[in-house]
């Protein structure tokens, strides 16, 4: 998930990668510049994919990285790398789609 979140342009993860933290959540918080993470959020909903979106209880922390909030994407133990692989792809397409319509 990290590694397909880094290569999209202009994607910031926010906090530790799996190497710098290994024993974190399975899940990745992301900012996308220019972009709203409920506008993300809606449209991979209607492409059956579910994030989170918006403050997840850490203003102080959007306010540090100065942003209005972000997106988080979940993995379980049931999570196999298809289902990443379409996350990813929908996610850039999501991007895009909104970098070139908004």
């Amino acid at each position: 998930l990290f590694e397909r979140l880094q290569a999209i342009d202009g994607l910031r993860i926010l906090g530790p990668t799996p190497e710098q933290q290994p024993d974190r959540a399975a899940l990745a918080a992301f900012h996308v510049e220019g972009v709203h993470a409920n506008d993300i959020a809606a449209l991979l909903d209607s492409a059956g994919i579910c994030i989170r979106s918006g403050h997840h209880c850490t203003q102080p922390l959007h306010r540090h990285y100065g942003i209005s909030g972000s997106a988080r994407a979940s993995l379980s133990f049931t999570t196999n790398l298809e289902e990443i692989d379409r996350f990813a792809d929908e996610l850039q397409g999501s991007i895009s789609f909104l970098r070139e319509h908004s």
